[in-house]
């Protein structure tokens, strides 16, 4: 009696261990998903990155006959996403959003809470539109004419932006040509705007999205876009190269990235399954381009390909303000 229940126990905890194993192994490319999936982003309701990722989320949800959780895990600069990320270890735990939030760590922090390697690249879906504005009550109707006044009033006026990479170009900027315009730090990027707006600071490097409001009442002004190509949302607007500055050139890359193991056949399943949703449902298209986004689907090695290439743009930047790498 005694050895048939030994028996029994040994067979359930056999069965729940290989139901454990299933529920946790690493999937094929041919079978992935088995189980609901995850997307950890770096951004709050509302964001660009959020609207994007719930739009994809429940395409990519009929076609894959799994459910697929959005969580949003602001704060730390995307560390506490990525950090919430990296510990699941989980090929059905996927980190989704802009790559200029984290790119900057190395030389943001003291020490380095993840390894950068942790981060495979799957696809690329947007980019965000990068504006530089100012104040409607500011004369400056250019960069260039921005540039000029903060000339003729050096230490008097200040500026805002994002942070990681894009803020450590734009301050490198600032010292690469010569003018001294004062920082002044936000936690709330829709507080900056309503500041700028307001006059109290006066210039904003931030997501088109945030001012938009503050834009369209008339409020703010904006004078460029930091993409590489004009956004279609606001086809007036120069980008930064056209009005003179191409060291302030950066597209916000927006993408979904997985674990380091994740085979590459799978990552380009994902890519390619992505890419067909995007480009088969004008929805998403139309929806991007109405929250300032530039449609831009890539696959992996795509996407680290263009990672890469803003890495080396900011080593410069960094490099110039005497900022080392931490590793």
């Amino acid at each position: 009696m005694h050895r048939a229940r030994l028996s029994h126990c040994l067979v359930a905890l056999t069965l729940l261990l290989t139901l454990f194993l299933a529920a946790t192994a690493p999937a094929t490319a041919q079978n992935w998903p088995t189980r609901p999936v995850k997307f950890i982003l770096t951004l709050g309701p509302g964001s660009g990155a959020d609207i994007s990722a719930r739009l994809l989320a429940d395409r990519l949800a009929e076609k894959w006959g799994q459910p697929i959780v959005i969580e949003n895990k602001p704060g730390g600069d995307g560390i506490v996403a990525i950090n919430a990320f990296v510990s699941a270890q989980d090929d059905h735990v996927l980190l989704y959003g802009p790559s200029s939030s984290f790119i900057g760590h190395p030389y943001q922090h003291d020490t380095m809470p993840y390894n950068p390697a942790d981060l495979a690249p799957i696809a690329r879906v947007s980019n965000t539109v990068v504006g530089i504005s100012v104040p409607a009550s500011l004369p400056a109707k250019s960069l260039k004419e921005v540039v000029e006044a903060a000339r003729a009033k050096p230490g008097q006026m200040n500026w805002a932006g994002l942070t990681g990479a894009l803020d450590i170009m734009f301050e490198s900027w600032l010292k690469s040509i010569g003018v001294d315009v004062k920082k002044v730090p936000y936690r709330n990027p829709v507080e900056a705007a309503n500041d700028l707006a307001a006059g109290r600071v006066q210039i904003y490097e931030s997501a088109y999205a945030i001012a938009r409001p503050q834009i369209e009442a008339g409020k703010i002004r904006i004078l460029a876009v930091t993409n590489t190509t004009r956004a279609e949302t606001i086809p007036d607007i120069p980008t930064v190269a056209e009005a003179g500055f191409p060291a302030l050139t950066m597209d916000g890359l927006v993408g979904l990235f997985g674990p380091p193991n994740m085979p590459m056949a799978l990552r380009e399943r994902i890519a390619a399954d992505i890419k067909a949703v995007m480009d088969s449902d004008a929805i998403i298209k139309n929806r991007l381009i109405l929250t300032a986004q530039i449609p831009n689907p890539g696959g992996p090695a795509e996407f680290a390909k263009s990672i890469d290439e803003q890495r080396a743009v900011l080593a410069k930047s960094a490099k110039e303000l005497g900022m080392p790498e931490k590793k």
